[in-house]
């Protein structure tokens, strides 16, 4: 029997080539923008990657946050309701709100085609933090600077509907 006999195989471990692209991915983003290398590195082993069907449902709005997600493969869509607020491709992330607060989903993500994606934990945040407090510092900072940059656009999306409305003839 060989070392490489399929019967002995850890499943649950990570092939250096997949360790390797989710972390290029990961540190393309800007929630790991000045995270080093072989800090992220460490923390892929223990993400969890998952694939998902066309039309399958990643979460729902209202559900337990436990993360961010990364796709890895395929195409997701985020809902509001029946609104769709964002169809996000490979290399793209979401759900970074579950890392710090835990809180109910605000949006739902569903699988637009066959989807891989990793999921970045909050045991995973408190991991980096514990492990190498100066890269967790880096990444809490990151993500502070994802959501006020969301809440900005947002606000400036706001004002500008409400200045339109406030423009237009009420006849």
């Amino acid at each position: 029997m060989s070392a490489r006999d399929p019967l002995w195989h850890n499943f649950f471990r990570k092939q250096p080539e997949i360790t390797s692209r989710i972390t290029d991915l990961w540190l393309a983003t800007p929630l790991f923008n000045k995270i080093t290398r072989k800090h992220c590195q460490t923390l892929v082993p223990d993400m969890h990657n998952r694939h998902y069907q066309p039309d399958e449902i990643i979460f729902k709005q209202g559900d337990a946050g436990i993360g961010a997600v990364l796709i890895l493969s395929g195409e997701v869509k985020i809902l509001s309701g029946e609104t769709l607020l964002a169809t996000l491709k490979e290399g793209d992330f979401f759900g970074e709100v579950a890392l710090i607060i835990d809180e109910p989903r605000t949006a739902s993500a569903i699988a637009a085609g066959d989807t891989e994606v990793v999921f970045f934990l909050r045991q995973n945040l408190d991991e980096l933090n514990n492990r190498y407090p100066k890269d967790g510092a880096k990444l809490m900072k990151n993500l502070a600077k994802i959501l006020a940059t969301r809440l900005r656009l947002h606000n400036e999306e706001l004002s500008s509907k409400d200045k339109n409305q406030q423009e237009s003839p009420h006849d």
